[in-house]
């Protein structure tokens, strides 16, 4: 008799806890492949310290085929999935497609950017999901100071350094916070920098900082930024946006080239599909991460909507720490339908608590509902982390150690492009590369220059970001 097939697609929080836990519960009794664009697992949360600098890429980046030696690693994009058949459709890196049979298939495949319908943000904004943005940021933000710093206008060295976050969430509020430190020191005892002022602005329309969180933690958050000279405007927004600045909705006018857009996720735009109930963008579940009437489809992590026990009538969020534990509950009812596992089990959570790095050594947390900041808060959370991720933790701490004892490497390598990590993708998670890609050589073929880039950008070579063509994906015309 052969084995079950179980198809994991997305390996995200969620899809990398139902592998790895489907793994040690399956014991070799099933067949088990993780569909993934790429073939590392992101931590997420530490990806501002990769634009600031303290990190290396590697560092958040956990090996799939490296920590899940059992599964079977394809990579790829799921493009089309069709239930009847018990078929999913995908297209791989460099563009050929294939198609996964399963017998029990887990949608985990996250979430991208939430846009909303404001003038010339899909065009000048970039957001904050993968690491090709993560990269981006770094940098352009290296590269602003440094054109500020030869400028001859004042005006235009001012707009260089003004760097503009939306979203006051976690992922925003980290990135100014340590937005604000890495230029800091960029412009510190340079004496060709002598009077720059490099200026970070965090926008959101809601009332405070960080607003999922104890008000407590809030007040400290906000009192952090506002000391390290973060411009902190609440109640704000961007009304519009060009390629010399933003104009805000209380009418100010803010000359800047950098815009940052953490406003938000929505859940993957595969899911929407599949025609089968939705919430919130996500496809509906039961207690037990199970989608109604489909007993072979499971979803988890972003891209479902999972009731919450703590909150009858409402679903729980689009957290990391959610979608972690989503993966768990998900492997062990996966496994329990194939006759592998014990019983079902319905998803229950408690609150742990929530941290924030606002850089150096301050943070804000709430362990277990203790409001903590200051030094005290920043070793919760970087202990947090270290024990959360599933590699890397000795490189992750031997990076901090050595931020703490040497100065910052402010150099760009120029590996991504303005028009490599659009707004509008529906894979953050990976740069685009140039329309018409040619397929794979074989070695008896002779190498080709390769696909024209858009106009006015310079040729592909060592600039051009690596990376596998989307099925809608290709520069847009004008991008720079």
């Amino acid at each position: 008799m052969s084995r079950p097939r179980i198809v994991i697609v997305g390996a995200g929080f969620a899809g990398y806890r139902t592998a790895r836990t489907l793994s040690r519960l399956t014991r070799h009794q099933a067949d088990i492949t993780l569909l993934n664009p790429t073939d590392y697992f992101l931590y997420l949360p530490l990806l501002p310290q990769v634009a600031a600098g303290i990190l290396e890429p590697r560092r958040v980046s956990v090996s799939l085929s490296g920590t899940l030696p059992r599964v079977r690693l394809v990579l790829g994009e799921a493009d089309g999935i069709d239930l009847d058949r018990h078929t999913v459709h995908y297209t791989d890196p460099e563009g050929g497609e294939g198609t996964l049979p399963f017998d029990r298939l887990v949608l985990a495949a996250g979430s991208v950017n939430k846009l909303l319908p404001i003038p010339g943000v899909a065009e000048h904004a970039h957001g904050f999901r993968g690491l090709p943005e993560a990269l981006y940021l770094r940098d352009h933000v290296t590269r602003q100071v440094e054109l500020a710093a030869s400028a001859r206008d004042r005006a235009e060295s001012a707009a260089r350094c003004t760097f503009v976050v939306v979203g006051a969430g976690y992922t925003g509020t980290e990135v100014a916070a340590h937005g604000q430190m890495y230029t800091d020191a960029q412009v510190r005892k340079h004496p060709m920098r002598t009077g720059m002022r490099p200026r970070w602005m965090l926008l959101d329309v809601a009332p405070r900082v960080l607003p999922e969180m104890d008000e407590r933690l809030s007040r400290t958050a906000e009192r952090v930024l506002r000391q390290r000279g973060v411009d902190v405007r609440m109640g704000t927004s961007v009304k519009e946006a060009t390629h010399d600045g933003v104009v805000l909705t209380d009418g100010t006018t803010v000359d800047t080239r950098t815009l940052v857009w953490c406003v938000g996720v929505r859940p993957d735009p595969l899911v929407e599909s599949l025609g089968l109930p939705m919430e919130r963008g996500g496809l509906l579940v039961d207690p037990y991460l199970q989608v109604p009437g489909r007993p072979e489809l499971f979803a988890c992590g972003d891209v479902a909507a999972v009731p919450d026990p703590n909150n009858p009538g409402a679903y729980t969020p689009m957290t990391a720490q959610h979608a972690w534990r989503h993966g768990k509950v998900c492997a062990h009812n996966v496994a329990a339908s194939l006759g592998l596992g014990g019983e079902r089990r319905p998803y229950r959570h408690r609150d742990l608590g929530f941290v924030v790095d606002l850089g150096g050594t301050k943070a804000a947390a709430n362990p277990l509902g203790v409001p903590l900041s200051g030094p005290a808060a920043g070793a919760v959370a970087r202990g947090y982390h270290l024990a959360a991720m599933p590699g890397n933790r000795v490189r992750v701490a031997a990076d901090w150690l050595l931020d703490a004892v040497l100065p910052r490497q402010a150099v760009q390598l120029g590996l991504v492009r303005s028009w490599s990590v659009p707004l509008e993708s529906a894979s953050p998670e990976l740069a685009r590369v140039p329309a018409g890609a040619a397929p794979a050589r074989t070695e008896h073929e002779s190498a080709d220059p390769g696909p024209e880039p858009p106009a006015g950008q310079p040729p592909p070579g060592p600039g051009i970001a690596p990376g596998p063509v989307r099925r809608t994906d290709g520069p847009l015309e004008g991008d720079s």
